[in-house]
């Protein structure tokens, strides 16, 4: 049955780290603290000081390349709405047609039903002898 070590180290460490900011602080806990702080705080500035994407230069082309981007953005939004602009004059032009065309057919159907109807009407009235 082996064991994991690594709490084992990892608790000798933190030991280790606190004994030597309470030795450099003279055994006064707030001021090991504070120093402790400090160091970290240093550490940090140092590790984000060589991340990618920090220096000025790098922030000029970030912000270059976002205008780009917007531009394009507002480009390709431009031509879609151009294009449903056109889209939508099409259709609009379509169902005009269409109304027309329909109301067209309707007009034409009634006038055949009115012109069957006369008809009709005539042929039964010459029956019973009515004139017109």
């Amino acid at each position: 049955m082996s064991k994991s070590k690594a709490p084992i180290y990892a608790g000798l460490a933190a030991a280790s780290g606190i004994g030597y900011y309470l030795y450099q602080a003279g055994g006064h806990p707030r001021p090991a603290e504070k120093k402790f702080e400090s160091d970290v705080h240093k550490a940090s500035a140092d590790i984000k000081k060589h991340l990618p994407g920090r220096d000025p230069e790098a922030e000029k082309t970030l912000a270059d390349a976002g205008g780009r981007a917007g531009a394009k953005i507002d480009s390709i939004a431009s031509e879609a709405d151009k294009q449903y602009s056109v889209t939508k004059s099409n259709v609009e032009s379509y169902a005009k047609d269409a109304k027309a065309n329909t109301v067209k057919a309707v007009n034409e159907f009634d006038r055949k039903v009115e012109d069957s109807a006369s008809k009709a009407k005539t042929g039964l009235s010459s029956w019973f002898g009515s004139s017109k």
